[in-house]
C-alpha cells in the first residue's frame, strides 16, 4: 500500500491551526452567560488552560478539550502528540488527570479507517503512562482528520494554579525549548534533519505531569502552558492578567539545535505572523529572528513558571530532585504603563 502522509491533509498542523488571540477574542467578546455560576472557579474570563469547577469538601474538578489537524505523518505518534497535549492542560492549573474521552474527524473517503485506530492507540498509549483510562469518545466524517481530548482531572481546591497570579517579584522558569513549529514546518519543506525531529518528537509526547506537585509549592504563583499562541503569547495572558510586566531574556529562552538554521530558511509556520499580529503591539520591539522563535506555536509546549524571587533556591532544588528540565528566561515586575512583554 502506498504510504500516506496525514501532514498532506492538514491545512495548519498541531496548535499551529489554532484561531489566532485577536480573532479568537472577536467571536467570544459577546459571549456571556445570563446565569451566574458561584462554583465555577475558572471559566473564559481569564483565558486560562482550563475550566475548573468546586465539587465541595475541597475539591475541585478540571475540565479542559484540545484537537487539532496532524502535525506529523505517523498516526500513532499524531495520537500520541494529541493526547499529551491536550492532557498537559490539567497538569498546568497543577491537577490531576482522572479519566479523557476521544475526539475524532476523519475523512473516511481519503484516508482508511485503519489509520485512525492507529491514532488512537497512540492516545491510549499516552493517557496508560498518565494513569487514565481513554473512556470513550465522539467521531464524525470530516473533510480533513482532527483528533484529540476531552480530559477530566481533579485537585485541592485551593491549589489551583491560575494563569493571573503572578506578582510582580517573580522570576520565570520554562521547562520545555521553543522551535516545534520551525522544525515541523521544516520538514514539511523537506530540509528538517532527523536528529531535530526526533527531539521535537520526544518534546511532544512529554507529559507535563510535573504541574501537578509544583500546584503544592505556596511560591509557585501562576503556571501555564506553551502551545499554538508560543511563548510571547501566552506569557502575554500571563502578564495580562496578573497586572505586571514580565521581562523576556532572549538569550536564554531554550531552543531546540537547529532553531536558528530553519529561521535563516524561512521555514516560519503561518501561526507564527497570526500570532505577532494579534498581540504585538503590546511587546517591545523584535527583530526578524526573536519574533520568528518567541511567537512560534508550539505544540504540546513545556511550562511557563512563575516563582517568587525569594524561593528560587527551594524551587530548583525541587526540580533537581524531580528531574525537571527548567531554565530561567526572565522575571516580572511592576507594569510602568508601557509594554506588557519587554524582550531584552
Amino acid at each position: 500500500m502506498e504510504q500516506i502522509r496525514l501532514t498532506q491533509f492538514s491545512p495548519g498542523a498541531g496548535c499551529g491551526c489554532k484561531i489566532a488571540p485577536k480573532d479568537l477574542e472577536q467571536i467570544l467578546k459577546n459571549s456571556r452567560s445570563a446565569m451566574s455560576f458561584p462554583q465555577l472557579l475558572v471559566g473564559n474570563d481569564t483565558k486560562d488552560d482550563a475550566a475548573v469547577y468546586d465539587i465541595g469538601n475541597g475539591k475541585a474538578i478540571i475540565s479542559t478539550t484540545d484537537f487539532f489537524t496532524p502535525i506529523v505523518d505517523n498516526p500513532f505518534d499524531f495520537g500520541r502528540i494529541a493526547a499529551t497535549n491536550a492532557i498537559s492542560d490539567i497538569y498546568a492549573m497543577g491537577g490531576t488527570p482522572i479519566m479523557a474521552i476521544a475526539i475524532l474527524g476523519w475523512p473516511l473517503d481519503k484516508l482508511p479507517a485503519e489509520i485512525a485506530s492507529e491514532v488512537i492507540d497512540g492516545a491510549r498509549k499516552v493517557c496508560d503512562n498518565a494513569g487514565i483510562p481513554l473512556a470513550g469518545g465522539h467521531s464524525i466524517n470530516s473533510a480533513d482528520p482532527i483528533f484529540g481530548l476531552a480530559v477530566t482531572g481533579i485537585m485541592d481546591k485551593e491549589l489551583v494554579k491560575m494563569n493571573n497570579g503572578a506578582t510582580d517579584n517573580c522570576s520565570l522558569y520554562l521547562t520545555k525549548p521553543l522551535g516545534i513549529g520551525l522544525v515541523t514546518t521544516a520538514e514539511k519543506f523537506g530540509v528538517a534533519k532527523d536528529k531535530d525531529k526526533a527531539k521535537a518528537l520526544e518534546l511532544m509526547t512529554t507529559l507535563n505531569n510535573a504541574g501537578a506537585g509544583l500546584a503544592k509549592l505556596p511560591y509557585v504563583k501562576s503556571m501555564t502552558d506553551i502551545t499554538g499562541f508560543g511563548l510571547l503569547g501566552h506569557t502575554l495572558e500571563m502578564a495580562q492578567g496578573s497586572g505586571v510586566k514580565a521581562i523576556i531574556e532572549y538569550d536564554k529562552v531554550p531552543r531546540i539545535e537547529g532553531a536558528e538554521f530553519y529561521i535563516k530558511q524561512e521555514c516560519i509556520p503561518g501561526g507564527t505572523n497570526r500570532n505577532f499580529a494579534s498581540y504585538g503591539m503590546h511587546v517591545s520591539p523584535l527583530t526578524p529572528e526573536q519574533k520568528a522563535l518567541l511567537c512560534d506555536p508550539q505544540t504540546s509546549g513545556g511550562l511557563l513558571v512563575a516563582v517568587t524571587n525569594d524561593n528560587e533556591k527551594e524551587f530548583k532544588a525541587f526540580a533537581s530532585a524531580q528531574k525537571m528540565d527548567i531554565t530561567k528566561i526572565g522575571h516580572t515586575q511592576k507594569q510602568d504603563g508601557s509594554y506588557h512583554i519587554e524582550v531584552i
